[in-house]
């Protein structure tokens, strides 16, 4: 089985180079690492295995693959097998897909890591590989929102180094659990960098405007899977330290409160969901042990959601509440947006159930507070006006197969939580989202409040980074 890790980990880069040898079979190549990846997943999940491969013993450098990992590879799998299809009859060239598939395998490495230096290795290679993507429509536009993600990941990746040195300097190891006994400065300058390049918390303000100013498949891509690789060493970590645990928890509430406060209030399409990625990924922390599954399900419905708001004839809100679109689009808005909310028969309420089960007490009236919130947010898309036949941008095959990959998987899935479905659970479920539904229309649907983007300037973003690092600080040495 060691041998097949590593083999299914060079998988994608050895797909990569092909790619540019053979670019005539670019999106075959792509799609059949995206494949193996999947399978590899589907095996670690049903045989409920963990294998530790040591590379440097004595330096602490290892990878661990396990049913945490599983889930998030499968996702990564999952959402990269719907972007190759959702691109199959378009014009994206050998490049593209060979960036796509080198950013799969980086964060399939990223997924098995449980040490801070080849952490870092993978995750500057998925940020370079996003970042190239970001930028594949050459527009002025576009070079600029790569730059700008590039140079804050960057930042934060130095901050994360150093913190790395920290922990092998005091244990000569860079593994996780070297986080037990580092200096405080340590755990504040790692989890900074983690913070930010997961986009958690107000770290993750540069999350809304990358997203939302890509490219439909590359928002897919980023908010699917990408800002997951920020997101997973935390959870670890917590699951590894339980005196970590307390200030992952901490930070994950925080940030489903802010990400949930401006989907809420945002008036365009894509801006709100990247917001909603904030406000999920908040979820992930919160619960550390519920992660994985969550993780899959949030990433399923994200890449789909933006798919589907591709296709909308108007990114802004008050847009389409002026002109009805077609029923069949309507209705995968209505299925994604139930799955996010927590509805039952979709995934997304048995995540949700097994999220709330592994809250702490002070957590759980502010989390289901978050819940009707995304009730709230996503009913703008449920109550858009809708009539059949109507004339939408032109919409390919690959997207009705992509868009049926992500969404079946989400029925699917419900077979691993099958246990969520009780009566109390199925009664509390419809009851927050109808509570979130009447408030967006009695309330939210009229109000012209929106929340100001002054965090979000480049200047700030670094700012906000060291306010970050500061209360890092406080709380590690309280």
């Amino acid at each position: 089985m060691n041998t097949i890790s590593i083999a299914w980990i060079a998988l994608p880069f050895v797909a990569g180079f092909l790619i540019f040898i053979l670019p005539k079979l670019d999106r075959q190549i792509a799609m059949l690492a995206a494949l193996g990846s999947a399978g590899y997943a589907l095996q670690i999940l049903t045989s409920r295995s963990s294998i530790e491969l040591l590379l440097l013993d004595n330096f602490g450098v290892t990878l661990v693959i396990d049913s945490l990992s599983g889930y998030f590879i499968l996702t990564n799998a999952l959402v990269t097998a719907a972007v190759i299809l959702y691109c199959w009859q378009t014009e994206k060239v050998a490049f593209f897909y060979g960036q796509l598939i080198i950013l799969h395998g980086s964060l399939n490495a990223a997924f098995a890591c449980t040490d801070f230096v080849s952490l870092y290795v993978a995750l500057e290679v998925s940020g370079i590989a996003a970042a190239l993507l970001i930028a594949y429509p050459r527009t002025d536009r576009s070079i600029w929102v790569a730059l700008r993600y590039l140079l804050v990941s960057n930042v934060a990746m130095l901050f994360y180094l150093v913190g790395a040195v920290l922990v092998y300097k005091a244990h000569h190891s860079f593994t996780f659990a070297g986080l037990r006994g580092a200096p405080p400065e340590a755990l504040a300058l790692i989890f900074m960098g983690l913070l930010t390049k997961g986009g958690v918390f107000v770290s993750g303000l540069w999350l809304p405007l990358t997203h939302s100013e890509s490219e439909t498949p590359v928002s897919a891509m980023l908010s699917g899977i990408v800002v997951k690789a920020g997101v997973y060493p935390l959870v670890r970590c917590a699951l590894i330290l339980d005196e970590i645990d307390p200030i992952i928890r901490v930070f994950g509430v925080g940030t489903a409160i802010l990400g949930v406060s401006y989907a809420i209030f945002e008036k365009d399409t894509k801006r709100m969901l990247a917001s909603s990625t904030l406000s999920q990924l908040g979820f992930m922390l919160a619960a550390p042990e519920a992660s994985g599954f969550y993780a899959l399900t949030h990433g399923l419905v994200k890449s789909a959601l933006f798919m589907l708001a591709g296709a909308l004839p108007s990114r802004n809100f008050k847009e389409l509440q002026q002109q009805p679109i077609d029923r069949t689009l309507w209705l995968l808005f209505v299925i994604a947006g139930f799955s996010i909310s927590g509805f039952p028969l979709l995934s997304g309420f048995g995540a949700k159930v097994l999220t709330m089960k592994n809250l702490l007490p002070w957590q759980e009236i502010v989390m289901n507070v978050v819940m009707v919130g995304t009730a709230i947010a996503f009913a703008k898309f449920i109550f858009l006006p809708q009539q059949p036949g109507v004339n939408t941008k032109p919409i390919k095959q690959g997207f009705w197969l992509a868009i049926g990959l992500l969404l079946g998987t989400l029925f699917v899935a419900n077979i691993v939580y099958f246990e969520a479905y009780d009566v109390k659970n199925t009664i509390k479920a419809i009851a927050i989202i109808a509570t979130g539904w009447l408030a967006y229309l009695a309330i939210f649907k009229r109000t012209p409040l929106k929340l100001p983007r002054i965090f979000e300037q480049f200047d700030d973003l670094i700012g906000v980074m060291t306010l970050v690092s500061i209360l890092l600080f406080w709380a590690t040495f309280v």
